[in-house]
């Protein structure tokens, strides 16, 4: 892996491209359409290689402690859905799936969070 441009910074410059360049100068609108989500998908992925690792460190650790067992975010996530379908989900089971859902949102659309809900 290089230093500069990182993989986010790479998205970033690409994206901007898309938007700020491409974007303007298309004239049929299903094509400038797919420019601007081709663009929003570059700002979840920068977003993700900037704060996945972090955020699903996170996840992992609200899982762990809730479940009380150790493993990645599918067998996790898969162990909570077992013992919800069961009808035993953990104390604390909902404040913990808020938080994954604010978690995956500061990738997928941190928009929403700022605006409140």
């Amino acid at each position: 892996m290089q230093n500069r441009p990182t993989a986010a910074e790479l998205a970033e410059a690409v994206r901007n491209f898309l938007e700020e360049e491409i974007g303007p100068a298309l004239q049929d609108p299903r094509l400038r359409f797919r420019a601007l989500v081709a663009a929003n998908a570059l700002s979840i992925l920068g977003r993700d290689l900037s704060l996945g690792e972090g955020l699903l460190r996170e996840e992992v650790e609200l899982l762990s402690g809730l479940l009380g067992v150790h493993g990645d975010a599918p067998s996790l996530n898969a162990e909570l859905c077992r013992r919800i379908r069961r009808g035993g989900p953990p104390a604390g089971t909902l404040a913990a799936l808020r938080r994954i859902a604010e978690l995956k949102l500061r990738i997928a659309s941190p928009r929403y969070l700022e605006s409140g809900r």
